[in-house]
């Protein structure tokens, strides 16, 4: 079992915590002897998990923009070394890109260096087989080895060879969308296609240079390419609003058709279209399930719980396929994707709300420029049709209103508290008239609300990793979200261990 010091880090399927200092309250906890434990145990984990000896490993190592970065890759690459291991050293690179040299470059395992949307001060650990991520219990077991001091033995042979895969990575996208666009010039399928790019000062300005200006488009008015990790413009989040704001703006002032952004590491994206409409959040989901429906009639679409009853009614009455809600937590809703398909139910794709996107084309990777990649191939199909990409998601049914409020849970064993709350508003539901709890929801309490009640309905569930009850509430009529929530705080008021 892991103690406090180590527990600390494991965030979900990541390794987290603070490698930098810069920010008051918080202390550097990543420290070089940690980080090093944590290198060791990956190379214990993965030589237990393909079944080789460490001195016949080949690991890639990369990092994203932030600026703790460089010092860790050092750390673990000479670690990697030390033990034997066949070293690939990606440098700036995307979180997607190291998981594909599992598959290209034939590595047993991959390493990126991230702490994704997070401040410049953290930082972090994510691992790769040919598998795919690993799940929580395999974090565990490599934090574990960490702990316990357990090391692996040191070998001769080990070697670093630096390694310039995202060229590699990007050429392939560009293939990609040459094939699927299939202009009649075929070399720059984005010739007359005026598209910017926000990077946020992460890693994904390779996008502009080495994907779209190669294909021919016009970049001119991308933002924030220059990785630095400080990210001195704004958060490189595409569920932040003040970062969708800047791709919007950038947009309209350069005139574009498209605007694309993603965030630190490149596992998210969104984008605006050429008339400042954000598709992000719903609308992405239901531009991405509208290109993955497409030969793969009567699919299933998996979610997580927060979409709209909206959203719903596009992926199955417009598109004609089934949408599967289930829990937040992007790992959770691949799984479950990659799951139903196992048991042979077609399911193309596994989308969150915050821009991670997994496509089974794309061994259920959630790459924020393969996303963008598919968006760009739609949108250059449609433009040959006479058609903008905002015809895409044009019967996508928006709430009129939508809010999101986090309350803390007090009690020191935060998830049964939250269980417990979860039952008891069940319940209460249950025996409300007016109140309607939701059959297809798999997270927490979903209700529904008639046109009398608020014309809508509410989510509250608890935090993937947090001591947090976040509550959504949407209303097809204005003024619906108070309405709901005045409803469910008359059992708010009573749940003990909420503040509120």
């Amino acid at each position: 079992m892991l103690n406090d010091f180590y527990k600390q880090f494991k965030s979900g399927t990541d390794i987290r915590g603070v490698a930098s200092e810069g920010i008051e309250g918080q202390h550097v906890n990543l420290t070089d002897d940690v980080i090093a434990n944590m290198a060791d145990g990956f190379v214990l984990w993965l030589s237990e998990k393909v079944s080789k000896s460490p001195n016949k490993l080949t690991i890639s190592v990369g990092r994203d923009s932030r600026i703790s970065g460089p010092h860790i890759m050092e750390i673990v690459t000479e670690r990697f070394e030390q033990c034997g291991v066949n070293v690939l050293c990606c440098g700036l690179a995307s979180t997607p890109s190291m998981f594909m040299t599992t598959v290209d470059l034939k590595c047993d395992g991959a390493l990126q260096i991230t702490a994704s949307h997070h401040p410049f001060n953290r930082n972090g650990l994510k691992f790769f087989t040919r598998e795919g991520g690993l799940e929580g219990f395999d974090i565990e077991k490599i934090l574990i080895y960490a702990q316990n001091d357990e090391h692996p033995p040191k070998a001769d042979g080990g070697k670093i060879t630096n390694v310039d895969y995202m060229t590699d990575y990007a050429k392939g996208l560009c293939d990609k969308i040459k094939k699927e666009v299939n202009a009649d010039d075929y070399e720059h399928p984005l010739k007359g296609f005026k598209i910017v790019v926000d990077a946020g000062n992460g890693a994904g300005g390779f996008y502009a240079d080495k994907v779209l200006e190669v294909l021919g488009a016009d970049t001119r008015g991308s933002r924030y390419l220059e990785p630095d990790g400080m990210f001195p413009n704004h958060v490189p989040n595409p569920e932040d609003p003040e970062a969708m704001a800047s791709i919007c703006e950038a947009v309209k002032e350069a005139g574009a058709d498209l605007g694309v952004i993603f965030d630190t590491d490149v596992d998210r994206g969104g984008a605006v279209d050429s008339k400042g409409n954000e598709i992000n959040r719903n609308r992405l989901v239901a531009a991405a399930a509208a290109i993955a429906l497409e030969g793969n009639d009567g699919g299933t679409i998996v979610t997580d719980s927060i979409t709209s009853s909206g959203l719903k009614e596009f992926i199955e009455n417009t598109l004609g396929g089934k949408h599967y809600r289930y829990r937040r937590g992007y790992k959770n809703v691949i799984d479950k994707a990659i799951e139903l398909n196992e048991r042979g139910i077609n399911c193309p794709l596994a989308i969150e709300t915050s821009g991670h996107a997994a496509m089974r084309e794309n061994y259920f990777l959630d790459d924020g420029a393969y996303l963008c990649t598919k968006i760009i191939i739609k949108a250059a199909r449609l433009r040959k049709e006479g058609k903008g990409l905002d015809e895409l998601t044009a019967m996508l049914k928006e709430p009129a209103e939508s809010k999101e409020i986090r309350f803390k849970i007090t009690e020191k064993d935060f998830r049964a508290c939250g269980e417990r709350i979860i039952n008891n508003l069940t319940e209460y539901a249950e025996n409300r008239d007016g109140w309607c709890v939701a059959d297809d929801n798999r997270e927490g309490v979903r209700v529904l609300f008639d046109k009398n009640n608020g014309n809508g309905w509410f989510l509250l569930r608890l935090s993937v990793h947090d001591p947090i009850m976040p509550l959504n509430i949407e209303s097809d009529s204005k003024g619906g979200v108070d309405i709901i929530y005045n409803q469910l705080f008359e059992f708010l008021k009573t749940a003990r261990g909420l503040e509120i």
